[in-house]
């Protein structure tokens, strides 16, 4: 019988692989400590959170309270909630008829966020200015203008002249400016007041909307604005009237939901189709306004309800209950390996203590960077996924034993039975991932949550086994406990179900 023992082509060099798999833990331990990561966040099911009640009611002439514009403003409120980071949160409609609310449950103590975010209706317009003063009511300030505005009804000038933007009321918004209307609003600080033509731009005109530092105007955080075809041509046209006007009339103001965001002054037309709102952002305050943008505005305006602490749906017990079920499973895993490949079993006992270590570090710096959180069904992807990894190892395993039986050493086995294998994985692992892809795009709540960790445990699998499996196995298959087939080694004749001649010694 001839056998073949040379080494197979594409021998890796297994000291770069686990350099790499230790700079790659180097990186993610320090991203931790930078961010300040210490815990894993706990989703709804498992540690409570917050819960929040919006009443909707019309934002515009025109726009009912109807069963489809509630529908609507909980698909786009569930974007913009998502928009923080999976973070396993609900959205729901409660009630029939008159009394439909809208339940947002988020993980944690972050409901004051989450109602400034889905709280707005997210009605922008570009309007010019027609008139601006100091924001007190007429005779309350020597320089408050009460002077009629030339043009504008009388009602528009009264309404003026009774603004009073120092009261709380006044700057809370309404969202249910009419585009079409001259109108009465007031500066985010409440330090001005104007009256404003007609919008020329909507917000439904915006094809992106992005947060970002500003450096020209000292690191300040804007939100930048693209238009589509229509906006651009409109804001082309508008900034080209204005720019030959007398203040005020060459300003323009930015207006979301009736409060003035900014009034620039526009010294030049910008036919480019962008524009930036200012007006002293916080980095979290410029992306949520650029989020609510990006994702188009609320059919309806809302009243906000209030705000309640929620208990765990499932509580302590039933973690405990989960984490336990895991570490059987895991347990089983490991001592099935241990039993069937003996010292073999170390290699995967190593496998999946570095894949353990490369997931919670993982965990913890999603959880601190997109707002990750792990729920049940999050934990059971975890789970399902381990036998997704010990798969990967059986595979490589026997494929390594069919060339032992074919004749080859083991250094040369470890090398051409990965060959073979690690196409089989990948195939393996990529349907895994496709699936939970797919499922993580098409479901909603906890099957999200379920999805994502499956699909981030099954690309930890296929790292660990390229990066700690393979490189291990080489070098093991150089040391002679291993390489002489010892009873113990997992890769003994009879392991691999070697048969070898007998010789017959005749007297």
């Amino acid at each position: 019988m001839s056998t073949s023992n040379k080494t197979a082509k594409g021998s890796t060099r297994p000291g770069r692989a686990l350099l790499a798999l230790g700079l790659t833990l180097i990186s993610l331990g320090a991203t931790v400590a930078i961010t300040g990561a210490t815990e894993v966040r706990l989703g709804l099911d498992l540690r409570g959170g917050t819960s929040v009640t919006l009443q909707p009611r019309a934002s515009s002439a025109g726009n009912e309270v109807t069963p489809e514009a509630i529908n609507q403003a909980v698909e786009i409120i569930r974007q913009r909630v998502n928009s923080l980071g999976v973070a396993e949160s609900e959205v729901t409609a409660q009630g029939s008829g008159g009394n439909r609310q809208i339940v947002i449950s988020v993980p944690g103590e972050s409901g004051g966020r989450v109602v400034e975010l889905v709280g707005q209706t997210a009605e922008l317009r570009f309007r010019q200015v027609l008139a601006s003063g100091f924001g007190v009511p007429a005779g309350a300030d020597t320089a408050t203008a009460a002077t009629p505005v030339p043009g504008v009804s009388e009602e528009i000038n009264q309404q003026f002249a009774n603004l009073d933007c120092t009261s709380s009321s006044s700057l809370q918004g309404t969202g249910t400016d009419d585009p079409a209307a001259v109108i009465t609003a007031c500066s985010k600080e409440g330090a001005t007041k104007y009256i404003l033509a007609p919008a020329e731009v909507l917000g439904r005109q915006i094809s992106e909307a992005s947060a970002g530092l500003d450096t020209q105007a000292g690191s300040a955080w804007t939100v930048s604005l693209t238009f589509d075809g229509e906006g651009t041509k409109a804001f082309g046209a508008l900034t080209a009237r204005v720019t030959s006007l007398p203040e005020p009339n060459n300003q323009v103001a930015i207006v979301l939901d009736g409060i003035v965001q900014s009034s620039p002054r526009i010294n030049e037309a910008i036919p480019s189709g962008t524009a930036s709102i200012t007006g002293s952002f916080t980095q979290i305050e410029a992306q949520d306004l650029a989020n609510v943008l990006k994702y188009g505005a609320l059919p309806l305006a809302f009243d906000r309800g209030e705000i309640q602490q929620i208990s765990p749906t499932l509580g302590a017990d039933q973690l405990d209950a989960g984490l336990l079920a895991g570490a059987i499973g895991l347990g089983l895993v490991i001592l099935y390996c241990l039993l069937y490949y003996r010292a073999l079993g170390l290699v995967v006992t190593g496998s999946l203590a570095v894949a353990a270590l490369l997931i919670y570090l993982l965990i913890l710096v999603l959880g601190e960077t997109i707002g990750f959180t792990i729920t049940l069904a999050g934990i059971a992807g975890i789970i399902v996924a381990v036998g997704i990894t010990a798969d990967s190892f059986v595979v490589y395993f026997e494929r390594i034993r069919d060339e032992i039986r074919e004749g080859r050493t083991l250094r040369s086995a470890v090398e051409s039975g990965w060959q073979k294998a690690r196409r089989t994985i990948i195939v393996a692992d990529a349907v895994t991932i496709i699936a939970a892809v797919l499922l993580y795009f098409f479901a909603v709540g906890g099957v999200r949550g379920f999805a994502f960790t499956l699909g981030l445990t099954t690309l930890v699998d296929l790292i660990a086994v390229f990066i700690f499996t393979k490189p291990m196995m080489t070098i093991l298959a150089r040391s002679k406990f291993f390489s002489s087939g010892h009873r113990f080694s997992g890769l003994s004749d009879k392991s691999s179900g070697v048969t070898r001649p007998t010789t017959n010694v005749e007297a």
